[in-house]
């Protein structure tokens, strides 16, 4: 999957976690309903305006349009997480571990 799907992905799930049509959707960002309908099925790649755009109506950050579904892809997402941190040095491993530490 590229990032391209992953992004148009990320906005779908945040539209129907959000119970919006894609008609309000598109109204929220100031987009054209078709424009947002090709969006959602990859025919139209978000530009980086449109994703700030999500971005500032939703109050979160673009990385959050890149995870995965968090109820539905737990095990995909400690894959992942397994796999970098598998590619980690020691110094990065002890700074992660200081930053969950904050958290």
């Amino acid at each position: 999957m590229s990032y391209q799907e992953m992004i148009n992905g990320g906005i779908k799930r945040l539209r129907v976690s959000k119970k919006l049509t894609q008609e309000q959707f598109a109204e929220k960002i100031n987009m054209s309903v078709q424009g947002y309908r090709n969006l959602e099925h990859n025919k139209y790649q978000a530009t980086a305006e449109t994703v700030d755009k999500v971005c500032d109506v939703f109050n979160i950050s673009p990385v959050e349009l890149l995870l995965p579904e968090p109820e539905k892809d737990i095990a995909k997402i400690i894959e992942l997480i397994n796999n970098k941190l598998c590619t980690c040095n020691l110094d990065k491993l002890i700074r992660i571990n200081n930053m969950i530490d904050l958290m």
